[in-house]
């Protein structure tokens, strides 16, 4: 069997995929996997990294107004789809499976032209235009929030097995030695995408000292591309944090934006959270918070809103509160899906057998 991933641009589009062809092998490692992603996006990394074969194509953004771009459309969509037309034919593709992305794309036309089932997943509160698109050409669509596409099925997000299958109290000791951080003090954790976040970055500088003075550590993933903050004693600095699972394991609380990954992977740890969703965009990013909130597993702040004092105040409440602390971690728990990957992987089985899902 050999299956197809198409997806590209973003770590939310990316990693999803690489979950599901993880989920795939483990089940049976005798399944091949092709990935379909553009030349630039982070899927040049991220698919290599975990093992799978990366075929570039060119990503074609749509063009949401008229324009020299739209009459451009046709030739460079024309090279893209043939592009991925070849490699279904080449590899034999039994499937397609799409997570969207600009990249996507042409693989969602290749599939039309020569006839290979595609599935599609979105993980966003509200579609982007690759999987709408994709959508007309299957009956199989499957989405993390109902209302982002009517008709699909419901699917939560695949996550990584190392975050699905996280004993949190049971790493503990471990991840905060690795960390550098204390055994008792209450640890609150803040990152912002692979990126960082410079508002969350510049609330954090403002209430480290205020947050020391009560005893709370802070682990601070700030962005590879912003400046260091100064080290001081209880605070862990780094630009990136490539484990997870030690990060969540260590922490009590997190502060974070609230995209769809990460808050399916914060409810599916049971790690209460402050979400400060990200205030350009469609609003997805509020709506993918609010189910988990809801549900009691965290908090929502306008970008706006949240100041150095507000957080201080807020992060010392829930810190210092442990029968609070518990009833978010486990109203988060109980939230979160842990086992996507595989119902998944087993759909896309079935049909790439001839079957149904």
């Amino acid at each position: 069997m050999h299956v197809v991933l198409a997806a590209g641009g973003t770590g939310g589009h990316i990693e999803p995929a690489l979950n599901v062809g993880d989920a795939l092998q483990r089940i049976d490692p005798s399944i091949e996997i092709t990935v379909i992603g553009s030349e630039r996006g982070l899927e040049t990394t991220l698919v290599p990294a975990r093992g799978y074969d990366l075929v570039a194509v060119p990503a074609v953004p749509m063009p949401r107004r008229p324009g020299t771009d739209l009459l451009r459309l046709g030739p460079r969509m024309h090279i893209a789809v043939r592009q991925a037309t070849q490699v279904l034919r080449d590899r034999h593709a039994d499937v397609v499976v799409g997570f969207g992305g600009y990249a996507a794309v042409p693989a969602y036309l290749a599939a039309r032209r020569t006839r290979t089932p595609l599935i599609i997943h979105e993980s966003n509160a509200r579609a982007g235009v690759a999987n709408r698109l994709g959508a007309r050409f299957t009956r199989y669509v499957y989405t993390s929030f109902p209302s982002a596409m009517p008709g699909a099925t419901p699917m939560a997000l695949p996550l990584r097995h190392s975050i699905a299958t996280l004993d949190r109290p049971a790493l503990r000791e471990q991840a905060r030695g690795q960390l550098g951080l204390s055994a008792e003090a209450p640890v609150l954790l803040v990152f912002g995408g692979s990126q960082g976040a410079m508002r969350l970055n510049s609330v954090v500088e403002g209430a480290l000292q205020a947050l020391r003075d009560a005893g709370i550590e802070v682990l601070h993933a700030y962005g590879s591309r912003n400046d260091p903050p100064d080290p001081s004693p209880g605070y862990v600095a780094v630009p990136f944090i490539d484990r997870m699972d030690l990060a969540y394991a260590a922490a009590d609380l997190a502060l974070t934006r609230a995209g769809a990954m990460t808050c399916a992977e914060l409810a599916a740890v049971g790690l209460p959270a402050i979400y400060v969703p990200l205030p350009i965009g469609n609003g997805e990013q509020r709506v993918n918070a609010l189910p988990v909130v809801s549900a009691g597993g965290g908090v929502l702040v306008d970008d706006a809103e949240i100041t150095a004092e507000w957080l201080t105040t807020m992060a010392v409440e829930v810190l210092k509160d442990g029968a609070r602390l518990t009833s978010m971690g486990s109203a988060a728990y109980e939230h979160g899906v842990r086992d996507a990957d595989e119902q998944l992987a087993r759909i896309v089985m079935r049909v790439a057998s001839g079957g149904q899902p």
